[in-house]
């Protein structure tokens, strides 16, 4: 008997406590703008692979976004509260990306910084962009990126951009007059840089005498390299990861080839040294950060100082400064609109101009995309990367 009185209470319990949670969760709609007000911290959510094919650029990226909220929180956070970092680990699985994507989202994030690469970014922005949510990339330099939606935004030195700038220096001061074209087939930042590719090498006068199609995690490139082993050229463009860059290096000296490759980010990671050691000495890699220690100054050199401190004395990449200016680009944002809702501060990140990051001076065109300057091309020597060209803009 006394189990059945109970029953009343514990039914009056359950609906009190079920009202409390609808309560809280009621606050969550019209782009998470009540959450934005009442949250005990601002969240920023990070979106990329610590470990798997991508790795290098997931934890680079992500060592820049923490070195910004550590420099945030300092100097007293962000609307007198203090940033909180939201990691979204993918494992550089595509597959996984989407769930990742919308964990992050139901955890209340203001911003989404990443994915570092075009592929993975094309599928988070969908999402963010339906939730409106920001997601800024640090990384994605493909086409097809900031027109999926208006809270989309990157603050990369674009491919359409710097691959003709470098074309232009292989042509005029390397006088390569014929080339041979390597694409990651499936890869969407691949197949993009090598359709930017084929309009600058047009334009350029300088021919492509053969191509090649290999494919993501692909270890043997012998057959790719036996064809181009029949053809008379300068050097080879390749559009791909630095994983298969390396591998494929490898395997023209194994046959005897000795041209030298060039390429996009996609190249720029120590592992390309790692895996294709003396093969890969003479590889150029273009990237919209490079560390000029005799001529880094302010904010820039301040940058470099911190991050050597944190990484026993190693220099930061084109990740760990554009992770870190992404931040602060979403912080200035939040700053100058007075609110952390991502549809009131996304206007003003839009609307950012001749605003001074680690990375150079950034501003956002018409259409949300970083208009930066210069080209830095980076040459392997010795087994390190080392500036072989500073190409600006025209």
């Amino acid at each position: 008997m006394k189990f059945k009185k109970s029953i009343p209470m514990i039914i009056l319990t359950v609906l009190i406590s079920a009202a409390m949670v609808l309560a809280g969760c009621g606050g969550q709609k019209d782009g998470g703008k009540d959450a934005a007000k009442t949250a005990e911290t601002i969240k920023i959510g990070f979106l990329g692979g610590k470990t798997g094919n991508h790795a290098h650029y997931g934890i680079e990226t992500l060592k820049g976004i923490q070195m910004a909220v550590e420099d945030i929180n300092k100097a007293g956070g962000l609307l007198g509260k203090k940033v909180e970092i939201v990691e979204g680990d993918h494992g550089s699985n595509s597959s996984e990306a989407a769930a990742v994507t919308q964990k992050l989202i139901t955890q209340k994030v203001a911003a989404v910084i990443g994915d570092p690469t075009t592929g993975i970014t094309k599928l988070a922005a969908p999402i963010c962009q339906s939730n409106k949510v920001v997601l800024m990339s640090a990384g994605a330099v493909g086409s097809g990126v900031v027109e999926i939606g208006n809270f989309i935004f990157r603050d990369t030195l674009l491919d359409a951009v710097a691959a003709p700038a470098v074309t232009r220096y292989l042509a005029e001061d390397l006088k390569w007059k014929k080339v041979a074209l390597v694409t990651t087939t499936g890869l969407a930042y691949s197949e993009s840089l090598t359709k930017i590719f084929k309009d600058a090498l047009a334009k350029y006068n300088i021919e492509i005498v053969t191509e090649a199609s290999i494919m993501e995690k692909d270890t043997n490139f012998s057959a790719q390299v036996t064809n181009l082993s029949k053809k008379q050229f300068d050097g080879v463009v390749f559009t791909g990861y630095y994983t298969e860059g390396a591998l494929f290096m490898k395997e023209m000296r194994k046959q005897g080839l000795k041209q030298v490759m060039v390429g996009g980010d996609g190249l720029l990671g120590n592992e390309l040294m790692g895996l294709g050691e003396k093969a890969v000495e003479g590889s150029m890699v273009y990237t919209g950060f490079a560390v000029d220690l005799n001529n880094a100054t302010g904010i820039t050199k301040e940058f470099i100082e911190k991050y050597k401190a944190k990484n026993n004395g190693a220099l930061p990449d084109m990740f760990a400064a554009q992770g870190y200016d992404a931040v602060m680009l979403v912080a200035d944002a939040i700053k100058a609109a007075n609110s952390a809702d991502p549809s009131v501060f996304r206007e003003k990140l839009a609307q950012t101009k001749d605003w001074k990051g680690v990375t150079g001076t950034i501003s956002m065109d018409a259409n949300r995309e970083p208009v930066k300057s210069p080209v830095y091309l980076l040459e392997v020597k010795d087994g390190k990367f080392a500036v072989k060209t500073v190409i600006p803009i025209k």
